[in-house]
């Protein structure tokens, strides 16, 4: 990997942007072409009360298209899917856990059941996908994060992403532009019991300062350039970042960014294809 040392001045944009939940691509950058299968849609989760307490800024629904049964054949086919894809690519013992404990199949719509431990992105609706497993797992993995480490997720979509993190520290804060599917994502983490990740409907771009520093930002749709503001809430003390960044349309560079002081490193990934951080209008 390539190492490259740059300094950020900390300075907050003035503009607004929103995110938008990212398709994963392949490791090697490719673009993974989507074919619903033929399944029979399962019976939808109803709704429980929230496990936050905070009010939150997006609705509710009061049920989910969702299926929240683990039967033996769901955790085979997650076994497999991480013998195959993930454990020749991630040596994380805690990520690989983490990849083996959340069922995936309840964060797609039941449409998509037959093919919720596929290596692949899968439509949620609203235009956006649950990210490819394998991309989900490196990532995790570049972040290094350790028990009770703060980590913000940019774009929560489908919840999965901020699931997978819940599985290695109780600090776990996302944020999403679309509001619902921030609901949808609210009802299936509670259901599933993961409470204890915070979201908040915002505008990604900005992050969420109120929870700052992180020792750890995850970014899950690719800006054209490092957003300042997500940079200033690193923990100055060795905080990481994980974003995409590269121009509309075309093949970006995932990077790892590490924070000490107003010194940032910039050590590069991989290739990758994410849909664009684009501003929210107005």
């Amino acid at each position: 990997m390539k190492l490259v040392a740059v300094v950020i001045a900390l300075v907050l944009a003035t503009a607004g942007c929103r995110t938008a939940a990212s398709p994963s691509p392949r490791p090697d950058g490719s673009p993974v072409p989507v074919t619903p299968p033929t399944v029979t849609p399962a019976a939808t989760g109803t709704a429980p009360t929230p496990a936050s307490s905070e009010t939150p800024s997006f609705p509710i629904p009061s049920s989910v298209d969702r299926d929240f049964a683990d039967s033996d054949e769901m955790r085979g086919q997650r076994d497999q899917l991480v013998d195959s894809y993930i454990a020749p690519r991630v040596t994380d013992a805690r990520v690989i856990a983490a990849m083996r404990a959340v069922p995936r199949h309840s964060f797609v719509p039941t449409q998509w059941l037959g093919a919720a431990y596929s290596d692949h992105p899968l439509p949620i609706g609203h235009g956006q996908t649950i990210s490819q497993p394998s991309l989900v797992a490196m990532m995790t993995e570049v972040l290094r994060l350790d028990e009770g480490d703060r980590v913000l997720e940019i774009g929560t979509g489908s919840g999965y992403q901020a699931a997978i993190l819940g599985e290695l520290t109780p600090e776990v804060y996302s944020v999403e532009i679309i509001p619902e599917l921030a609901g949808i994502a609210r009802v299936v983490l509670d259901r599933l019991g993961y409470g204890d990740v915070r979201i908040d409907r915002r505008d990604g771009y900005f992050g969420w300062e109120e929870h700052a520093p992180y020792d750890a930002i995850i970014v899950t749709a690719a800006p054209d350039h490092l957003p300042p503001p997500l940079v200033a809430q690193l923990d100055p003390d060795g905080g990481r970042m994980v974003i995409p960044i590269g121009p509309v349309g075309d093949v970006q560079v995932l990077w790892l960014v590490t924070r000490q002081g107003d010194e940032v490193a910039m050590e590069r990934v991989l290739d990758v294809r994410f849909v664009p951080l684009t501003r929210e209008e107005g």
